[in-house]
């Protein structure tokens, strides 16, 4: 279980299977289906050059289809399903704005086809034109196919259900009702209808979809963070835990589902129980990058040093261009000590992101550490070009460039230090004005 990215990634693998099972090359329906509407309804007008491309269609043979199919549409324009096997044949060969033109006109010429519409509707999804896609599988809803008319009508409600579920999810809702009444055992509707009433924060009726899908199959991991969510979100957060924990107690090599519960553990405080979850999913998947972040971050907070330093480890080895995972890493290997590692990866987070301003700040304390006290000076320097100097910065500057015996520019930041400081750093402070004390030339001090 993954909340809503799962669901994200459960509809768009279903919308590419809807393309797929529609205009996929590696599919002969789409050809025999217009063949079939042809011989049903005026097989005699069928040009010989069509009816030979479409042989060729259907052994997959392209490029013979094109040279077919080219100087029909260029002797008769009027010729719609010269138009549709073309639109198919450059879809097939990954030209889109070409297979768009080509299916354009050939609903144009014979807007009652389902198959040129829903295959239109269809490419104008896949390349970002919902608007317009939704005009035409819409109009694809309102005919119908001219073969297995269930499965072609269940594949067009589902599809323009996609299209405007995010700028007119109750019209995507409607379609989906009409996609589960032609398959009424099928989980996608549900799922796409649980997640769009979900963000409405319709949550009885997201709950009624999720529902519906757990009737058909209790182990529905989809199904199952949907209605989590939904409890969380209505703050039914006993019927949550007592979920997962039924879930879970079934299904305890689901580290997904571990992941949740443990999530929901912490939510409600219960933080020894959470990472008992997460080390339990760790079993099952030693990988799985939420669980060890989850499990890192705990150990953080309880200031188990050692322990999160080990799961961001792994993160990293997994993850090495993940530059907030260096980071985090570098701020424990800070707290351990050790110092030289610290600086190692917190060098590699900047290398990776220069904008990720709070590894600046903790790489000078590293390199400070270190006593490369340059390289200290040069990162506070870096960062000062992205956000202003803070009372850290200036005292870290100002040790730096002591221990380098540059006096002037020591004293320049401790004093720059104590202006800001305003009694909140003691240490620091008193540390400062000795500092000065020490460095200052008698002149310099008598005239400040």
């Amino acid at each position: 279980m993954g909340g809503r990215s799962k669901n994200r990634v459960a509809l768009s693998a279903l919308l590419g299977a809807l393309l797929s099972a529609a205009i996929c090359p590696a599919q002969t329906q789409t050809t025999r289906t217009v063949r079939k509407h042809r011989v049903a309804v005026e097989d005699t007008s069928v040009a010989p050059a069509v009816a030979q491309a479409e042989s060729a269609l259907e052994k997959q043979d392209y490029a013979t289809a094109e040279k077919l199919l080219v100087p029909v549409v260029a002797a008769d324009p009027n010729d719609y399903l010269a138009w549709f096997d073309l639109g198919y044949v450059y879809r097939a060969t990954k030209r889109n704005p070409q297979a768009i033109d080509a299916y354009r006109k050939s609903v144009a010429l014979k807007p009652t086809v389902f198959a040129s519409n829903f295959h239109l509707g269809m490419l104008l999804s896949a390349v970002g034109q919902n608007d317009e896609a939704a005009k035409y599988l819409n109009a694809a809803t309102q005919l119908k196919p001219e073969a297995n008319i269930p499965d072609g009508m269940y594949r067009a409600w589902m599809a323009l259900a996609q299209v405007l579920s995010a700028t007119k999810p109750n019209e995507a809702l409607s379609a989906l009702r009409k996609a589960s009444a032609l398959k009424a055992g099928d989980a996608e509707p549900h799922l796409l209808a649980g997640s769009l009433l979900e963000k409405q924060n319709d949550f009885p009726g997201a709950e009624s979809e999720y529902r519906a899908v757990l009737a058909a199959n209790p182990q529905s991991s989809p199904a199952l963070a949907g209605l989590t969510r939904v409890y969380v979100a209505s703050n039914r957060l006993p019927d949550a835990e007592k979920m997962l924990q039924e879930y879970v107690a079934k299904n305890p090599n689901d580290a997904g589902s571990h992941l949740q519960l443990g999530r929901l553990m912490m939510r409600i405080g219960k933080t020894d129980e959470a990472t008992q979850e997460f080390e339990t999913g760790l079993k099952a998947s030693p990988q799985d990058k939420d669980l060890l972040r989850e499990l890192a971050a705990i150990y953080a907070n309880a200031k188990k040093y050692d322990l999160a330093s080990a799961q961001y480890e792994s993160l990293v080895k997994a993850n090495p261009t993940d530059a907030g995972l260096r980071h985090e890493y570098g701020v424990m290997l800070l707290h351990e000590k050790k110092f030289p590692e610290a600086q190692e990866q917190l060098l590699a987070a900047l290398n990776q992101d220069r904008k990720m301003l709070g590894a600046y700040g903790d790489l000078a304390v590293a390199a400070s550490e270190n006593n490369d006290y340059k390289l200290a000076i040069g990162v506070l320097d870096a960062r000062a070009k992205l956000a202003p100097d803070t009372p850290a910065t200036y005292f870290l500057r100002a040790t730096a460039y002591d221990n380098l015996k540059a006096f002037t520019q020591a004293s320049e930041n401790y004093h720059q230090f104590l202006a800001v400081a305003n009694g909140q750093f003691p240490d620091q402070e008193w540390q400062a004005r000795h500092r000065l004390i020490a460095i200052e030339p008698p002149a310099q001090k008598t005239k400040k």
